[in-house]
């Protein structure tokens, strides 16, 4: 196991392969294995690949406070400091991929490429307050898969409550599928932090300022996302931008881990060329 002190904390990382720099970051609850499942063996051909585990994720430190877009951003910035990685392609799923935009329009010289999977936006929270959101009955759906646990309808909007069943939720991806999750992770970020609280700060990440970021972005969701509405704003609102929809898969929102090979076809095609890779024939009409 691998630790750096970086932004006054103790980060857990792996740095694998050769090649130009990509860091990647995982998104909310999860850590740095998403990442080593299925994409890092095959990408470690070509680039030095970096993941770490987000503030208090996975075997990282976990600060009551500091759980912002902003600060997590700041962290990445920290890292890349500690390891001596001047710029770096950003590659980030959910949360991370947030963070790599703020960090994109905080430190622009430092960011080169970035591969969006499924950003969800602070800006954006309005989208998901809706108690009539598709994403409120999807996690419910997974959760009364995985669980047996039917949650109540007036149960769907308490995030803190949704996180807290999903924990019960065996492992669904790896070789220790099927086995119980290390709760006490979760359980720390939801009872001893401000994670919740700061998901939903905006900052600067508004969606005035994210128009202005100019680095080249892949943007990549499963056309049954319940998180489609934010793809239909953010292709519309980022510059240089190549937006893809994915093929519907079972769980609709890690198509790193359910359609990996999709996403590094895409990916080593964006990260090698010049000009942004085409969109999926369709996407227009999404």
């Amino acid at each position: 196991m691998s630790k750096i002190f970086a932004n006054g904390l103790n980060f857990h990382y792996w740095r694998v392969g050769e090649g130009p720099d990509v860091v990647m970051l995982h998104g909310l609850t999860g850590n740095l294995a998403v990442w080593h499942l299925k994409m890092v063996p095959k990408l470690r051909r070509k680039y030095r690949i970096t993941t770490y585990d987000l503030r208090g994720h996975g075997r990282s430190d976990a600060p009551p406070t500091g759980y912002t877009t902003r600060d997590m951003a700041e962290d990445l910035r920290g890292v890349m400091d500690a390891l001596e990685i001047e710029r770096v392609h950003l590659v980030g799923h959910s949360l991370g991929a947030d963070i790599s935009l703020h960090f994109a329009l905080l430190y622009p010289d430092r960011a080169e490429k970035l591969v969006l999977i499924e950003p969800g936006i602070p800006a954006l929270v309005n989208l998901r307050k809706d108690p009539n959101w598709e994403g409120w009955r999807y996690w419910a759906e997974m959760i009364e898969k995985y669980t047996g646990i039917k949650v109540p309808r007036e149960k769907w909007t308490d995030i803190s409550y949704m996180v807290k069943l999903s924990a019960e939720a065996p492992i669904i991806y790896g070789p220790a599928r099927g086995r119980p999750r290390k709760k006490d992770v979760i359980l720390r970020l939801l009872n001893e932090t401000t994670m919740i609280q700061d998901y939903e700060v905006v900052g600067e990440l508004t969606l005035e300022n994210l128009a202005k970021i100019p680095h080249p972005k892949l943007l990549i969701y499963d056309q049954s996302s319940p998180y489609i509405g934010s793809y239909r704003v953010l292709r519309d609102v980022l510059m240089n931008c190549t937006p893809i929809l994915f093929p519907a898969s079972e769980h609709r929102h890690f198509s790193l881990l359910e359609q990996p090979d999709l996403v590094i076809e895409h990916m080593e095609a964006f990260l090698s060329s010049d000009v942004a890779v085409s969109s999926v024939p369709g996407d227009e009409q999404q």
